[in-house]
């Protein structure tokens, strides 16, 4: 229904625009160039004007209420359920797997502590960071 709708929504879009051009500007006879010594035997003396002007009133109406209808639509889908499958962007990002993710097994939890008695190997010494000498150079009293 909806692709329905756009295309109807595109021809009412085509069609008011070729009204709109049709009729006659203030002061311009645009609508001569279209036939309007012609159309004047059709519609009557100030019919065409009449007709166009009538015409583009309904397509406006039929154009403004199709937008507002496929707005409406267009929330009512994105307020649906919270359902997976209705979700958006965010529901389509599968979820994480359980291992870790270099693929190799976390080693088990040791079921019981170390014995009190168990050596733990000594951290490696670090040598001291030299400092730096600050000799600061001694001036000679001058006595006089």
């Amino acid at each position: 229904m909806l692709l329905f709708l756009n295309v109807i929504y595109v021809l009412i879009a085509i069609a008011m625009v070729a009204l709109i051009l049709m009729q006659r500007g203030a002061g311009a006879q645009a609508g001569s160039g279209f036939g309007g010594g012609a159309s004047a035997t059709v519609f009557g003396a100030r019919g065409s004007a009449n007709f166009l002007s009538k015409a583009t009133k309904w397509l406006a109406i039929a154009f403004f209420a199709i937008s507002l209808f496929m707005a409406w639509h267009a929330t009512r889908e994105a307020r649906g359920p919270a359902d997976a499958s209705q979700g958006g962007v965010m529901s389509q990002v599968p979820a994480a797997p359980a291992g870790n993710a270099g693929g190799a097994a976390v080693p088990p939890v040791p079921a019981q502590a170390p014995a009190a008695n168990a050596t733990v190997p000594a951290a490696p010494q670090q040598a001291p960071a030299a400092q730096p000498q600050q000799a600061a150079p001694q001036q000679p009293a001058s006595g006089n």
